[in-house]
């Protein structure tokens, strides 16, 4: 499938702050000369700040890492997963087309978007709040049929609740993630057959849609700010610069005593003239040298 560039595009792009240190600190990941391997990271960000992937954006992150603007070009138009046209500024829908989510009514979420968002998939509702496109299988197959709304999974779906999802949405509301018919993860709806000591004490909702309600982050454009910035590997090379000055300390101590100086240098010298002796010696020792000589005679010979 061509994808192009959409043909209307802002004039600039700029990460926020919190966002420049978190894209500087994927770049430190790599090696000297190997920068461009933050280029996937780096354009998910973009798209993850703006909504969906500007040329401005594809432009300034082929700067920080010293790439030609094609090969970044390659890399956003190759990928589905990002978005080259604006996408809703509350949310973008993909439902899930593949067979499972299509047996169990995937065509009847498609018809939900194509009434109330847009005919065709790639396209701004009325009010530019919603967009929608059909995706391939999300790996959900188990809580079919499902759609990814902004960052998040919205399982064991019908028509009527992804309406009152879309509704929600529009109100400013913020649904819970996850099945969106009682069930806590993907086990029978009718509740654990097996591994049933697991559910006492279990938090209230299964770790991804837990996740997805504290970090509040759903159909938030990402602004650097929603978790911390995490780079151990700087820490650890911060943590080490300590310890090579308190070796550099130890020759300081060592001129406080001057008079001790001509001690050391007088038990130097001798190890020094037993070192020299001992190189003078080894090739002998070896035999090499003998060996040539005694070669040398008998040719003469």
């Amino acid at each position: 499938m061509l994808r192009r560039l959409h043909p209307v595009q802002p004039d600039s792009f700029a990460f926020t702050p919190a966002n420049l240190e978190w894209a500087k600190g994927q770049i430190s990941k790599y090696p000297e000369g190997r920068q461009a391997s933050a280029i996937i990271p780096l354009l998910w960000r973009a798209q993850e700040q703006e909504g969906w992937l500007t040329r401005p954006a594809i432009e300034h992150v082929a700067d920080m890492l010293g790439m030609a603007y094609i090969r970044a070009l390659e890399v956003a138009t190759f990928y589905f997963m990002f978005q080259l046209q604006p996408v809703g500024s509350v949310a973008h829908v993909q439902i899930c087309g593949t067979t499972s989510c299509m047996i169990c009514g995937a065509e009847e979420l498609i018809a939900v978007c194509k009434e109330l968002i847009a005919p065709a998939p790639h396209t701004l509702s009325k009010d530019g709040k919603f967009s929608w496109e059909e995706v391939e299988c999300m790996g959900a197959c188990a809580n079919a049929p499902m759609a990814q709304i902004g960052k998040d999974y919205y399982e064991d779906l019908t028509a009527e609740k992804l309406r009152d999802l879309i509704a929600r949405f529009s109100k400013g509301e913020v649904p819970v993630p996850g099945p969106q018919n009682g069930r806590y993860a993907a086990e029978p709806l009718s509740g654990l057959t097996s591994l049933k000591e697991f559910a006492a004490g279990r938090k209230p909702h299964n770790a991804s849609a837990q996740l997805a309600v504290d970090i509040g982050d759903t159909v938030k454009r990402i602004d650097g700010t929603e978790v911390p910035i995490l780079t151990p590997w700087l820490g650890k090379a911060k943590a080490a610069k300590p310890a090579a000055k308190a070796q550099v300390a130890e020759p300081v101590a060592a001129e406080a005593a001057p008079a001790a100086k001509p001690a050391a240098k007088a038990q130097a010298a001798p190890k020094a003239a037993a070192k020299t002796a001992d190189a003078k010696v080894a090739p002998d020792a070896t035999g090499t040298k003998p060996r040539a000589t005694r070669a040398k005679k008998t040719d003469k010979d």
